[in-house]
Order: structure tokens, then sequence, then C-alpha cells
């Protein structure tokens, strides 16, 4: 049991802190085999289609609109595509004036991968940037994103998402916004070592060429449409200076409901992803994978319990005064997980609780996600967040 316990804190360990640890170091020895990639300033630009799939965003859309008509990049190589498909707001109706937009509606509703494949006849890109209607955009992110295409072995380019969160955040809010700036650090080491391992529907771009249609009833797109790529050899560069930025989920409840999404996404994606998974092609893509995204998404929430359960064990049948300190620690960061709940309901804002809060609850979409999955009650239509 002891040997038990300690494998299971090893994973859990390694998962959210360790596998972070050993990309710090492995980039700091390839740092010093290799230089940094440099990218040629006058070199010229590709076309770009800019691919937005909209559904119900009424009271966001125009500002969507001249967020991106405010981009830095020549217009005649920039095609603006906005699908609104099943729509049943004045979504349509508020895009329809902007001429440099094409539109795409139809009242069927069939989710946004099927709006995309839709689109894609009428993509005139060499470059297709994937963006969400309630994010907005710097103003150079095409401009960032696209300089990665100098090199003929990046098949895609994540950029990155920023939550913007005030000093008044809850723990939804400040939980979001630490777990993505951590995140953005892990993706700007992967590509440092290798690739990226998945993008964000945010903000992502992909060679048009090597695009793909992806099974219809795939829940989170953006991740499969990457990783596809990545499967036939090829990149995924990351550009912290091209972001998309936007408000974090209204409360807890909203973003537990889009964490299940995803985990329930992220089951679906590992069970397709076979060669991803397959350390006899492309090895370190499979270690960086295994590492960054399939821990996370299958047994590391329930290492946890398992861990709290076989520490009492130990414990009630042996009293050894070190596994009676290591429970106790365990116990304290569960109590402050909790007492970060009931704080954030009661609107008491103590930002030491939100980590511990939102760890757990992240933690337990997983779980829940997982358990949707096998139930095939989980969607693939999209569910917009509520958003402060």
């Amino acid at each position: 049991m002891i040997i038990f316990l300690w494998t299971c804190l090893f994973i859990v360990t390694y998962t959210f802190v360790g596998y972070g640890l050993v990309l710090y170091v492995l980039i700091k020895i390839k740092r010093s085999f290799s230089k940094p990639k440099n990218f040629l300033a006058d070199a010229a630009l590709p076309s770009v289609t800019l691919l937005v799939a909209a559904w119900n965003e009424e009271t966001i859309i125009v500002d969507k609109i001249k967020n991106t008509l405010q981009l830095d990049y020549p217009k005649e190589l920039l095609q603006i595509i906005f699908i609104t498909d099943g729509s049943t707001d004045h979504t349509p109706d508020l895009i329809s004036p902007y001429k440099e937009v094409i539109l795409m509606h139809n009242n069927d509703r069939h989710g946004k991968m099927a709006a995309i494949k839709r689109a894609m006849p009428s993509v005139d890109g060499e470059i297709i940037v994937f963006s969400d209607a309630n994010t907005f955009l710097n103003r150079e992110a095409l401009r960032e994103l696209v300089k990665h295409y100098q090199d003929k072995k990046v098949g895609a380019v994540a950029g990155e998402k920023r939550i913007l969160v005030n000093e008044h955040a809850d723990a939804s809010s400040a939980g979001e916004g630490f777990y993505w700036k951590y995140e953005s650090r892990l993706k700007k080491w992967d590509y440092e070592l290798y690739s990226n391992v998945g993008a964000a529907g945010e903000l992502f771009s992909i060679r048009t060429s090597l695009y793909e249609p992806i099974e219809s009833d795939t829940i989170i797109d953006d991740h499969m449409i990457a990783m596809r790529i990545a499967e036939k050899g090829y990149l995924i560069a990351y550009e912290p200076a091209a972001y998309a930025s936007e408000t974090a989920s209204e409360n807890t409840g909203e973003e537990l409901k889009r964490k299940i999404r995803i985990a329930a996404g992220g089951i679906q994606s590992i069970l397709r992803l076979k060669i991803a998974a397959n350390p006899f092609r492309y090895p370190v893509l499979t270690f960086q994978y295994l590492s960054h995204r399939v821990l996370r998404w299958t047994i590391t929430p329930f290492l946890l319990v398992m861990a709290l359960l076989t520490n009492i064990w130990i414990v009630y049948n042996h009293g050894a005064p070190f596994y009676t300190v290591l429970l106790t620690a365990q116990c304290i960061f569960y109590v402050l997980a909790i007492l970060g709940f009931l704080m954030e309901r009661k609107s008491i804002r103590i930002k030491p609780l939100f980590i511990p809060y939102y760890f757990c609850m992240m933690n337990y979409a997983v779980a829940a996600g997982i358990v949707r999955y096998i139930n095939k009650s989980q969607s693939a239509a999209w569910e917009r967040s509520l958003r402060k």
C-alpha cells in the first residue's frame, strides 16, 4: 500500500508540477546546443482566411467584427468569414451590414464542426485562422501567427489565451486566470522543446492544405484539428505575442460546465488520436502528449482520491508519524478547497483559497466529463458559457 500511495502521489505531482520542471531542464539543455528561431522580417505574407463560428452572439458580435476589422494585415490578403448556423437571435442581421465580412447562415444547428466543414469550400487563404466570437485579438495577432509558417515543418500555430481578471475577481475568475498563465508557460516550453500538443479555439491557425475534416461529433474540434496535423509529422507552433482576450466565466457553475465539456472531449480525443499516443512514430510528441494531456484527462483525478484513501488506511493500520503528517497535509489542502467553495458562495473573496478550490473543481470536472462521455450525454454542439 505504501508503494501504491507513492505511485499515486508521484503521478499527480508529475502531471501538475513535475512535467513543467522536466520541460524547463530539457529546454535549458537544448538551448546550449541549438540557436533560437529567427524569422525574416521582409518575408512575403501568405493570404489568410479568418474563420469565426458564432451562435447567438448578438450581445458581442458587433464588437468582434470591429476588432477583426482593426487587425494589422493587408486587406487584399485577408478574407473574413462568419458562420452563424442555427442562430435564433439577431446575430446574422448584425453581421450582414459589414460588406468586408462573408456571412454564412442557415437555420439548422449541427454544431461548430459541421459549420466549419460547410465553410471550407469558400476558404481562399493559404492559412486559416480560427477564432471564437467572444474573444478579441491584439492588432498584430495575424502577423505574429503567420511568421511561423516560414518554417516548412510548421503545420499549425496556436496563439495565447488571456483571461481578463480584475482585483475583485472571484475564485472562478482568479483560478481560471492563474491556470491559463501556467498553461501558456507550458505551451511555450512545449514548442521550444519540439511541438505544442493541441490548440485552443480562441485563436489558432493551420495551413489550409493540411486541413482534413474530422468527425462531426467531435466535442473539442480545435484540439482535434491541430493534433491531426501533428499526427502527419508537422509541428504545432506557439506564439504568445498573438493573443485572444476574454473575460472569465461568470461564476464557478459556468466554468464547471465548460470544464466538464472539455474533459468529455478530452477522453474522446484520446480514444481517436492513436498516432499521437504511439511512441514509435513521433517519440517526443508522444512524451509531450501523454505528460501534458493524457494524464490530466484520464487517471489523475482518481489517483487524488486513491492517494487520500490509501494514506488513511496506512495511518489507521500502522500509525506511522510521517504518514500522519502527510495525511494531515492532504486534509488541510482539501479543507482549504472546501473553505474556498463556501467563501465564494457567500461572495467573500480570500485569494489564497482560490487555487486549491479551482484545482479540486478542475479535477472533479475531469471525472464528471469521463462519466458524461461514457453515458453518451455530451453533445458536440457548442454550449456557450456565460461570461462576466
